[in-house]
């Protein structure tokens, strides 16, 4: 409640301040946004600086994640704390140390056989460079190509000299050769493999602890973060955990299923060193999109460099196409149960962002490190654009898609997502919540002076594009009812979704459906009118130009069992009870109603809004329109005027006479 007084000094200061706390709080959000900002370029730059450090710890983080329901699943068997945790870290990276023994000695056999696929190469580039010797392409880059190395390698003018002056010789350079002693070899070999073995060491302890202290870090990290707020704070830690999980889970199962049947594939076809190629595409398909393509380069090579013919290089490419297709369209779709919550662009960018942080290492990272960003965006506020710009999820709901599409005139895009929920919904359903709303965020827009004219324009005739594009539909839906009533049971009592939207037939109804003041009114007129064909109903419409004075004695009123009025906005009501006893006298025998598309459910306000109009009925949604527009009730007797007015007649008539 707000004090006023007429007292003078600060009071009115302190009221002043209490009037506006939302602006303030507004002004405070804003000046927050900048410190927002300042602390994330620092984080990244943070991690940049110290990636030495933080990248160990991102990798162990994500196989505890990896390894937590292992080791979970062992617990509840009954397996002791230490021995769950250690027997998990120690199989897993045996698994890891023998996978990467695995490749190292398949590519060392590798690099040993490569010299004798020499000559299939130079056999295969010759005969490309046959092939187009008749277009001469070839010769020509090579000429070019040789003009370019010739002019680089051309020397500078020599500077003219006097012939007094002669060019002192240049010195001698002179190597000295040392044997090596044996400490210094073993050294040579050592030092590259410190820098790899120790940061696999870090991790390793890193791991180890982290599964041994899981929910004391958890409880920890709760009340660092999220003390004052337990309930979402748990969430996210349990969101982050699945998603992450399950991310790495599934992406490792998909990986195999990929890989041992390519391993068999190529050795079937006689590539060599096929485990290689298998494994690799395994390790390889954690990299987000880049990482399949290296997969099928190198034994695409391969199959070109070790056989002199071109079969087996199509053979192998349709090798890596039908296995590209089994996974991404049957396999993936089976094996991942929920997705990762992250748009297909959003995987570029972060696969961009954290190679540039972390090198190779941040590519295979990218995609779990960023569903952890994800899930930080959705459980914090202060970070809810990260969700914004990498979510999946669509920050828009359908009613304010499609209002926006229609407000671009794309009514094209606004079919198209039409379509696709109503592969889940009814006709009657998606008009009812989708566009009939998205056309009452239009009049809104439009009463406060935020839609132009012509913008009104647009999303009226996109609207009504729309609708008419969605006429198969509602053909299809009308053949499926008349199928399902011949072969459906009376008897049989159903509780379907379907039943919030049951609404009764139309045959032998004649409707008459009319938009009320505006081109939106008239949209909404064809949306009831497309849904009461739908039930069989003889409708007709007309547009609100058809109520003009002059011209609302031509509209077909005659055998009408109802005529309804839609109208969007409120202030309308005026006009349209006017519109109501116009029609109420063309048509005694019809059921006059309105469809005010705004909220008027409550009993008290739809009987008023009935007695000033003196409609047979007053609705707000599109089921309670068709089931009065279709219900077998006799219409209301006409009243002239009300009581007041004739006794104010009256009253008028006998001051005339006296």
């Amino acid at each position: 409640m707000l004090r006023f007084s007429r007292k003078s000094g600060k009071e009115p200061v302190n009221m002043a301040v209490e009037l506006h706390p939302l602006t303030l709080s507004r002004a405070a959000a804003e000046t927050s946004k900048l410190p927002t900002l300042a602390a994330i370029a620092a984080t990244v730059a943070v991690l940049y600086i110290a990636r030495d450090v933080f990248l160990p710890l991102a990798i162990a983080i994500l196989l505890t994640f990896a390894l937590a329901p292992v080791v979970s699943r062992l617990r509840r068997a009954g397996c002791p704390r230490s021995v769950a945790v250690i027997g998990t870290v120690t199989m897993a990276f045996l698994f890891l140390s023998a996978f990467g023994v695995m490749v190292a000695l398949q590519i060392s056999e590798v690099a040993r056989d490569v010299p004798r696929y020499q000559s299939n190469i130079v056999e295969k580039v010759r005969s490309l460079k046959e092939a187009g010797s008749d277009s001469q392409i070839l010769d020509r880059l090579s000429r070019v190509m040789e003009r370019i190395s010739v002019e680089l390698s051309r020397p500078e003018k020599d500077v003219a000299v006097s012939p007094a002056t002669a060019p002192e010789p240049k010195p001698l350079l002179v190597e000295i050769f040392s044997p090596q002693r044996p400490i210094e070899i073993l050294m040579s070999v050592i030092n590259p493999l410190l820098g790899p073995l120790a940061t696999a060491g870090l991790v390793i302890v890193v791991v180890i602890f982290m599964l041994f202290e899981r929910e004391d870090l958890r409880d920890r990290f709760i009340r660092l973060v999220g003390y004052g707020d337990l309930h979402r704070t748990t969430e996210a830690l349990q969101d982050a955990g699945a998603r992450v999980g399950q991310y790495l889970l599934m992406q490792l199962v998909v990986n195999i299923t990929y890989g041992v049947p390519l391993a068999i594939g190529l050795w079937f076809l006689g590539i060599p060193n096929a485990l290689l190629w298998g494994m690799l595409a395994i390790m390889l398909r954690f990299v987000p999109y880049i990482g399949p393509v290296i997969a099928a380069a190198l034994p695409l090579f391969l199959a070109f460099a070790a056989a002199p013919g071109w079969s087996l290089v199509v053979l192998t490419l349709g090798l890596f196409i039908a296995l590209e297709l089994l996974s991404n369209n049957v396999v993936e779709p089976l094996l991942y149960g929920s997705r990762t919550g992250l748009s297909p662009l959003a995987i570029i960018v972060a696969a961009i962002f954290w190679a540039w942080l972390w090198g190779p290492v941040g590519l295979v990272l990218s995609t779990p490190l960023t569903v952890c960003l994800v899930v930080l965006g959705r459980h914090v506020r202060q970070f809810e654009f990260l969700e914004i710009l990498l979510g999946n999820e669509p920050v828009l709901n359908p009613k304010e898609r499609l209002y926006q599409r229609l407000l671009a005139g794309d009514p094209d895009e606004a079919t198209d997502n039409a379509e696709e929920m109503l592969e889940e919904m009814y006709l009657v359903e998606f008009y009812d919540t989708v566009a009939i709303p998205a056309l009452l965020l239009a009049e809104t827009d439009r009463m406060r002076g935020a839609l132009t004219e012509e913008q009104g324009a647009r999303v009226a005739e996109s609207a009504g594009t729309l609708v008419a594009n969605l006429e198969e539909i509602a053909v299809e839906e009308e053949d499926e009812d008349k199928d399902k009533d011949k072969s459906e049971d009376p008897d049989r009592d159903t509780d379907e979704k379907e039943n919030d939207y049951e609404l009764p037939p139309g045959e032998g109804r004649s409707v008459l459906c009319l938009g009320g003041r505006s081109a939106l009114d008239d949209v909404t007129a064809m949306m009831l009118l497309q849904v009461l064909r739908v039930q069989g109903a003889d409708v007709n419409y007309f547009s609100h130009e058809a109520l003009r004075p002059q011209k609302i004695k031509e509209l077909p009123t005659e055998g009408r069992h109802a005529i309804v009025l839609t109208v969007l906005d409120r202030e309308s009501m005026r006009h349209a009870k006017f519109l109501v006893r116009r029609l109420k006298r063309l048509a005694p025998g019809a059921r006059v109603g309105i469809v005010l598309w705004q909220d008027v459910d409550e009993h008290e306000a739809g009987k008023f809004l009935v007695e000033e109009t003196q409609a047979d009925f007053v609705v707000s949604a599109i089921t309670d329109a068709i089931r009065e527009a279709l219900s077998t009730e006799p219409p209301q007797p006409f009243k002239s005027a009300h009581p007041g007015s004739a006794g104010r007649a009256a009253v008028r008539g006998s001051a005339h006479g006296g």
